[in-house]
């Protein structure tokens, strides 16, 4: 008797700026792996993160995509678009969508995109916070000069 196994790969996608690492990265990461089976993270563009945030991250787009590569918890990572237009999603099909507690768009206006884009069978989860009082981007960021 010959047993086979299918295992079905589960794609789960997360964006950020990852400015700046630090232990509420890597929690939001080995939350979204929980997921899934293989983890994509989309590096928000330095253009992106000025018009989003309103400054430019501490560390250039080519730094932070380096720096979430050697982490070692994503099993590809890649730069986001240039002009937000929602096609990578679609490119990429992923199965689950994890969202930061504080990042935008919020669940709601991201099911909506995901409608709008026919991708309606893609979850989306949102990942808790971990220690935000302590581990939260925007605090480092006036510590730090841009690199």
């Amino acid at each position: 008797m010959i047993l086979v196994i299918l295992i079905t790969m589960k794609r789960v996608l997360v964006f950020g700026t990852f400015d700046v690492i630090h232990k509420g990265h890597e929690y939001f990461l080995k939350q979204a792996k929980r997921y899934g089976n293989f983890l994509v993270a989309v590096v928000t563009r330095d253009i992106n993160v000025k018009r989003q945030k309103g400054y430019i991250p501490v560390n250039s787009e080519k730094v932070r995509l380096r720096n979430i590569k050697k982490l070692k918890l994503v099993d590809k990572t890649l730069l986001g678009e240039k002009k937000i237009s929602y096609k990578l999603i679609e490119k990429l099909k992923p199965d689950v969508i994890c969202i930061g507690y504080d990042q935008r768009p919020k669940i709601a206006e991201t099911k909506k995109i995901l409608n709008n884009l026919g991708m309606k069978k893609v979850i989306l989860r949102k990942i808790k916070a971990y220690k935000p009082t302590i581990y939260k981007s925007s605090l480092f960021q006036k510590r730090f000069k841009r690199t």
